[in-house]
């Protein structure tokens, strides 16, 4: 019970923290984008944290819905709630298709065939008249919500996307807090005890690897309204490879986990070569200057690190050390 307070009072900082950042110097765009992926991250959380299912073909369900969205919204004058709730419903129908054909394997084999067609979805998008091609979807406007509320003010669409990303989470959280996240959790520590205990374990892992696709969606919809674009770069298998690595960077199987993952990754990303900059001020060596040239480096380096020194990642090892701290005390 006082475990479940302090996670209560965590989350209402964090939400706190959140609706105030526009006030206190946080740019509403970048922040923006970070709870997409954030989103995203703890979508796929929900797959591979709790349900022990690793799909390297996530960046269909993002990307695809990214594209719906659009369309609907710039092509066919859709606000952007029918926008991003056909992006919803077409990452869902995709999600169910992908995860029957492949739900059947385990392991690599399963890894693989999300691969694969994932890349058929990419080369799909590359081709397809209505994405864009290599320019990708442009000029997506942002329209004004229920047709009220006008979108254009940066900080107005912020707390609407801060309530969608708030909404997920929430969602997810009560998905594994359920009677049907426990099973989960059972098919992820011991698939065969599962059979044995009579649940339809290809069932459960379906309905898993549906609701983890949607909410994929919800994230590449609601990014799409934000930047007002979509490309093949969140399509590509890269994109899937990015939250696998924000995960396990953030704690694989911890709800704020992914969260502290996709922050570490988008600010690395974005933000790098300021940082070079302003440690090359600080400390006078010009070397600094150069880190925003090699994200992909420093990013690949932070993985090595994590892999090596933080195996259950940064919130893992902050949730386990807190409790053998805890523990020592008592103990004293």
């Amino acid at each position: 019970m006082q475990q479940q307070m302090q996670q209560r009072v965590l989350y209402s900082l964090l939400l706190l923290a959140l609706i105030v950042a526009p006030f206190v110097g946080a740019y509403p765009v970048f922040v923006m984008k970070v709870l997409c992926f954030a989103l995203f991250a703890a979508a796929f959380n929900l797959l591979l944290g709790f349900t022990g299912l690793l799909s390297f073909g996530h960046a269909a369900f993002f990307g695809s819905a990214g594209y719906v969205a659009g369309y609907a919204i710039r092509n066919l004058g859709f606000t952007p709630e029918v926008g991003i709730l056909a992006g919803v419903i077409a990452g869902a129908v995709l999600g169910l298709v992908i995860g029957l054909l492949a739900i059947r394997r385990q392991g690599i084999y399963f890894a693989m065939i999300t691969l694969a067609l994932a890349q058929m979805l990419y080369f799909f998008c590359v081709q397809a008249p209505f994405t864009g091609g290599e320019d990708g979807l442009q000029g997506v406007p942002r329209g004004s919500l229920l047709g009220l509320l006008p979108l254009d003010s940066d900080l107005t669409l912020y707390y609407v996307v801060l309530a969608i990303c708030a909404l997920g989470f929430l969602l997810i959280m009560r998905i594994v807090h359920s009677p049907f996240g426990q099973v989960l959790k059972a098919i992820k520590e011991n698939e065969p005890r599962a059979i044995s205990l009579g649940y339809d374990v290809d069932r459960f892992k379906l309905l898993a690897f549906v609701l983890s696709a949607t909410l994929a969606a919800l994230a590449g919809s609601t990014k799409t309204v934000v930047l007002g674009f979509e490309t093949l770069t969140d399509v590509h298998w890269t994109m899937s490879g990015m939250v696998i690595l924000m995960t396990l960077v953030g704690g694989l199987g911890t709800m704020l986990g992914p969260v502290v993952g996709a922050v570490v990754i988008i600010v690395l990303e974005n933000k790098l070569g300021d940082i070079g900059n302003w440690l090359a001020t600080a400390t006078g060596v010009t070397w600094f200057q150069t880190l925003g040239e090699s994200v992909t480096i420093v990013i690949g380096a932070i993985f090595i690190i994590c892999v090596l020194a933080f195996r259950r990642g940064l919130v893992g090892e902050f949730i386990a050390r807190s409790r053998f701290f805890r523990s020592m005390s008592q103990a004293s």
